[in-house]
């Protein structure tokens, strides 16, 4: 009975997928910023792709902080398919950890004229205390 349990877990953890565990979804996030900006969400491009915010100056990413190197391709791509500005929004979910990627994308967009700003969980919490507020 011991091994039978034993093999179940083993069966269990290999073919149960594993996800990184975020505060907020990247949607929210993007729903949120894109909203405080004045842009809109998930525009298509003829070739299928979306642009995570679109807004009168910039086609923007989104990306949690470990993925600062692919926000640059898809966010200089989205600039070149609108001919608009090339931006990121960063997700900083844990300041420690996320300071490094922070920094490596900043000098790669001081490079390459993207404009970066970052995302905390706490804008997202400190917005529902405050229906009525503008920026």
């Amino acid at each position: 009975m011991k091994t039978i349990a034993i093999i179940m877990c083993l069966l269990f953890s290999l073919f149960n997928p594993v996800y990184a565990s975020h505060k907020y979804l990247e949607k929210d996030y993007q729903k949120y910023w894109c909203n405080q900006n004045n842009g809109k969400t998930e525009v298509k491009l003829p070739d299928y792709t979306r642009i995570d915010c679109l807004t009168k100056n910039y086609a923007i990413e989104f990306d949690f902080a470990n993925k600062w190197a692919e926000a640059i391709g898809q966010s200089l791509y989205y600039s070149l398919s609108t001919n608009k500005k090339p931006g990121i929004v960063l997700i900083l979910e844990d300041s420690n950890k996320d300071l490094k990627y922070l920094n490596r994308l900043i000098n790669v967009a001081n490079k390459y004229c993207i404009r970066v700003w970052t995302i905390t969980p706490l804008d997202i919490e400190n917005s529902r205390f405050c229906t009525n507020c503008s920026n």
